[in-house]
């Protein structure tokens, strides 16, 4: 079996962060592992606090992964700030791991700021170089490549900037752009355009976790990066499609629609 590992928060509502990531794993036929950077309070419609784990804990957990089985592929995704930043960089430059996917996690569904905005600068300095995919959405495209993001064209001016940054690839995402969902990919020579009609949910909790980690998932099992992407797109369409009507805010996505009915 193929084995993944993602470095993220904890939701404790189970919609997002490494419990997206596990379930989304899981529903690829892939072993999923997982390190915790900050522990989340968090439900459908708040967050309430966040602490971030001892930087010296994380490399811990990181070790131990790595000194047993080592992961196909690596998802990050909540790295509140430049000390999780700068220990993760290290472990990964450290331990090597193919297939890194990095998910610049900036704020919660609710639009509450899960990663310091002094933090930025570290994670286009030290993490994104080290990043074959990385995978922001349009908010968070646009804080890190410094422009406003208004049409398909911006979406490809802002992923070449970012690619640029050094990583292999970079996605950006269009969930909140209008009309259709578009996400556009760039590999420092060609754009590659990945579109879905939008579903009228307001259940779309964890989505971008469940996005990244289905990428993960798909380069652990030995698809090609364009190929990665088309599929995860397919997948997390369908798992919002199949959403969750739980909570009193937005829902979360179903990771298991495949295997039983809402």
């Amino acid at each position: 079996m193929k084995t993944a590992l993602t470095i993220a928060g904890s939701d404790c509502g189970g919609g997002a962060g490494i419990q997206a990531d596990l379930k989304t794993f899981s529903a690829h036929g892939v072993f999923g592992m997982s390190v915790i950077t900050s522990v989340v309070a968090e439900n459908t419609f708040r967050v309430i606090e966040y602490q971030d784990v001892r930087p010296d804990m994380i490399a811990k957990q990181i070790d131990a992964v790595f000194e047993d089985i080592v992961p196909a592929s690596v998802k990050i995704g909540m790295l509140s700030n430049r000390e999780t930043m700068l220990i993760v960089a290290d472990k990964l430059k450290e331990y090597k791991p193919a297939n890194v996917v990095i998910d610049p996690v900036m704020y919660a569904k609710n639009g509450s700021a899960l990663m310091n905005p002094e933090a930025i600068e570290t994670l286009i300095s030290e993490i994104v170089p080290l990043a074959d995919l990385i995978t922001p959405n349009i908010p968070e495209a646009e804080k890190m490549a410094g422009i406003k993001i208004e049409t398909r064209e911006d979406m490809k001016k802002a992923a070449k900037i970012i690619r640029e940054m050094g990583c292999r690839a970079a996605l950006v995402k269009g969930g909140h752009s209008a009309g259709d969902a578009a996400d556009i990919l760039y590999d420092g020579s060609e754009f590659y355009s990945f579109t879905a009609r939008r579903i009228d949910t307001k259940n779309t909790h964890g989505t971008g976790c469940t996005f990244s980690s289905a990428i993960a998932a798909n380069l652990a099992l030995g698809l090609t990066l364009e190929k990665t992407v088309e599929m995860a797109k397919e997948y997390v369409t369908e798992a919002i499609r199949h959403a969750l009507p739980l909570g009193k805010g937005n829902g979360p996505t179903n990771h298991f629609y495949k295997f039983f009915d809402n």
